[in-house]
């Protein structure tokens, strides 16, 4: 792609409208440093001297999208609490345009990570289910929202954000939108009808079994693609790159990581390039081939991180 249709793409990308609906989290990380073992129990002891916060599950998807020139609302439900506060400045010094609903009856989501000589000793978790009622409130924004946005991207992290998926689903397909899915656990067919799901490895395997081969896989992939009537299924394969089922074709895209230091955040990345991407105009496979090399960029970096457009594009 040469310089003038570099420059075309980004006009094209400042354009795309992307909605980003599901599970948020603020993940915090310690760093410090392991001198010497617990004299309490068998466990190393970190001495902390920096911390950092980043936005998590579809927050992050959030700020991949934001951080590659779209226009980007995220809608969610966060604690009314510190960590919720917290998590709106994070998005709003990214870009983002929030929507998060406060429920005074749960904590927001944290996923606290402690981290010394470059590895994780530990990662504390800190969840909730929102309540019924603000999740019903969230349906009712989501639905004023769709009007304004070229596509619709699900983020599901299992945390009750997307209880009302499949309201969502019909109400995006009946407005003509782009619907993509990061799904959750072991039955998809709540996500049925969505323009493209995108599992990784191992929830494929969880949802469709075990291959032998590259033609095993295919033909798994393809009946759950027609089972769930989706345009396209694509699914990531770690170090095996990722592959794209259509109706008429497979498209194999091989890992472009240099280094892998972190894959935590990689599918956010994904689905995030592949929204602004096909938000941008750009064709499905055009579409998953820039995606790939975002995720070869941002497995090189710490925890959950973004692509720059310069990184993407240089």
């Amino acid at each position: 792609m040469d310089r003038a249709q570099v420059d075309q793409l980004k006009s094209a990308i400042h354009g795309a409208r992307i909605l980003v609906v599901g599970d948020v989290m603020l993940d915090r990380y310690w760093f410090g440093d392991v001198n010497r073992i617990s004299p309490e129990a068998p466990v190393p002891v970190a001495l902390v001297n920096r911390s950092e916060e980043r936005a998590g599950g579809a927050a992050n998807v959030a700020r991949n999208a934001a951080s590659l020139g779209a226009q980007v609302t995220l809608l969610s439900v966060v604690g009314d609490d510190e960590a919720g506060t917290a998590l709106e400045k994070l998005m709003a010094s990214s870009g983002v345009k929030c929507s998060l609903l406060r429920d005074a009856t749960i904590s927001t989501i944290i996923k606290l990570r402690v981290i010394a000589r470059q590895q994780q000793l530990i990662r504390i978790d800190f969840e909730a289910q929102p309540s019924h009622e603000i999740l019903a409130a969230k349906l009712d924004d989501f639905q004023e929202a769709l009007p304004e946005h070229d596509v619709v991207i699900l983020s599901d992290y299992g945390k009750g954000g997307l209880t009302h998926v499949e309201t969502m689903m019909k109400l995006a397909r009946d407005a003509g939108k782009v619907v993509l899915v990061d799904p959750k656990g072991d039955d998809y067919r709540r996500y049925q009808g969505a323009t493209l799901l995108t599992p990784n490895r191992s929830e494929f395997r969880q949802v469709a079994g075990s291959w032998r081969d590259e033609a095993e896989l295919t033909a798994k992939a393809q009946a759950l693609r027609q089972s769930l009537a989706l345009e396209a299924l694509l699914v990531t394969r770690s170090e095996e790159g990722m592959s794209l089922y259509r109706e008429d074709s497979t498209l194999h895209e091989p890992t472009q990581a240099r280094e892998v230091y972190d894959v935590s955040g990689a599918g956010d990345t994904v689905i995030a390039t592949l929204g602004v991407m096909l938000g941008a105009g750009l064709p499905m496979s055009e579409a998953v081939r820039w995606s790939n090399r975002a995720a070869g960029i941002v497995v090189g970096k710490l925890g959950t991180a973004v692509v720059q457009q310069d990184e993407l594009f240089g």
